[in-house]
């Protein structure tokens, strides 16, 4: 169904950060998951897809950069939105090294709420909207298959028919033929 839930991933080192992006985004209705490094973050997208990843630049150990560029490195979330999201991203180096990363969008702290879930319900839209075309396609190619199995069905029954006439015409010749 078109209603199903979309997952939003937040990685944060800080539980505050996590829990303020979180209240913001909950109103969107959609399975929010939470991870506070890059290692859990990759943790989780090994279990589940997500409509949009909200990544945090500066985390100890792996930071945001070194996280996102593992994420593009898997087949499987090479084309999943990554927005960052920064206190310190205004130096345009540190800007432009997010978008060769893959990421489709940068957020200052502090974040204004509307633009947040704006932006976060655009690709979860998007992502469903994919998803329900992935579904019917699935759905379509069924079909194709059971419509297949039945032609192939009545072919082999249309055979049997026109083996049965034929020994039908066959036995009504014979004595017809001796009269």
């Amino acid at each position: 169904s078109p209603q199903f839930r979309a997952n939003i991933l937040l990685v944060d080192d800080r539980r505050d950060k996590l829990l303020a992006l979180e209240a913001v985004l909950e109103g969107l209705g959609q399975n929010i998951v939470k991870a506070t490094s890059g290692k859990e973050a990759l943790r989780c997208l090994l279990k589940q897809d997500f409509a949009v990843i909200l990544l945090d630049v500066s985390m100890p150990g792996m930071d945001g950069f070194e996280t996102a560029s593992l994420i593009r490195s898997r087949l499987r979330s090479e084309r999943t939105p990554i927005i960052f999201v920064t206190a310190f991203g205004d130096t345009r180096t540190h800007v432009a090294r997010g978008y060769s990363l893959g990421a489709v969008d940068y957020l200052l702290s502090p974040i204004v709420p509307e633009v947040l879930c704006t932006k976060v319900s655009v690709f979860v839209d998007l992502y469903k909207q994919t998803e329900l075309i992935k579904r019917q396609a699935e759905e379509l190619r069924r079909l194709n298959r059971v419509l297949e199995n039945q032609v192939a069905a009545l072919s082999a029954a249309n055979s049997e028919l026109e083996a049965f006439n034929y020994s039908i015409a066959h036995d009504l010749r014979a004595p017809l033929r001796s009269m």
